[in-house]
């Protein structure tokens, strides 16, 4: 106990994670080099983490949780560290990008707005943008959502990715955002996603009606173990629901959705045909 800093949690986010390293650590009875050799850190690094002295990292989280067995729990060090990373997102928001990170399934439904999965680096660049002209968030903060945009997009090149299926609003594909060369480039991409073989892309067309089962997005997730997961965003936050009398209700849905939504093949003609300039 030589030594020992005296930490405070309570003085910001990232003292408490380092709080709760050490305190994971004590409960297991490790020292800091026993920690250490668990997740190929020095003990130095430990020691500067559990002090608030060094910034935790994405790899570092998820280390942590390999060695205190956190990876398949609700209260994970990943989700901590995205919540610090990320403060100016929703609340929710970031407990949900980790477990989409390793979903074996994704399921979404979007309306008004390409979603991020599917988002060009410059499509979500103008929405960031535009949220700094509007004051909602800082410029600071728009450089990091760009940047999860294109970490979250990593998790569809992975060894073994997700099967991603997409319904979009018509909406989203017609309206316009950024110049017209953003636009195309983002269209592109769309019928680029819709080639691979683990996703499956779809609109939901306007003449639909109210043959559409939902007026907002959602996304539902496939947990490795089958479990589900659905997530929602009201203006002020995001919800996850993970009860199952609740989640397969959604599940079923979306089905009914993708039955009256386009088929790939149309949906794609229609892409086409916006990129081309084409009513």
């Amino acid at each position: 106990m030589v030594n020992r800093k005296e930490l405070q949690p309570d003085s910001s986010p990232q003292a408490a994670f380092g709080a709760r390293v050490r305190s994971s650590r004590e409960a297991h009875g490790w020292k800091q080099q026993d920690l250490a050799e668990r997740t190929g850190y020095s003990s130095t690094h430990i020691s500067a983490v559990e002090t608030g002295r060094k910034m935790p990292t994405l790899r570092f989280s998820r280390s942590a949780d390999l060695a205190f067995g956190t990876s398949d729990t609700a209260d994970t060090f990943e989700r901590q560290w995205r919540e610090i990373r990320n403060g100016s997102l929703l609340e929710g928001f970031p407990e949900f990008v980790g477990h989409e990170g390793r979903a074996a399934e994704i399921r979404l439904y979007e309306v008004g707005v390409i979603p991020g999965l599917l988002q060009t680096p410059e499509y979500a660049s103008v929405l960031a943008e535009s949220a700094v002209k509007r004051g909602a968030i800082t410029p600071e903060q728009a450089s990091e959502r760009v940047a999860l945009v294109a970490e979250r997009q990593a998790a569809l090149v992975r060894p073994r990715p997700p099967l991603v299926l997409a319904v979009l609003d018509e909406s989203c594909v017609r309206r316009p955002v950024g110049k017209t060369a953003v636009m195309e480039a983002q269209l592109a991409h769309l019928i680029e996603f819709a080639e691979l073989p683990t996703t499956v892309f779809q609109v939901a067309p306007h003449d639909m009606g109210a043959r559409r089962p939902f007026d907002l997005p959602i996304t539902m997730l496939t947990l490795t173990d089958r479990s589900l997961i659905a997530y929602a965003e009201s203006a002020l936050r995001g919800h996850l629901e993970r009860e199952s009398t609740a989640v397969l209700p959604m599940l079923t849905a979306y089905h009914q959705l993708q039955a009256e939504a386009l088929s790939q093949a149309a949906s794609v003609a229609m892409v086409e045909q916006l990129r081309k300039g084409t009513p």
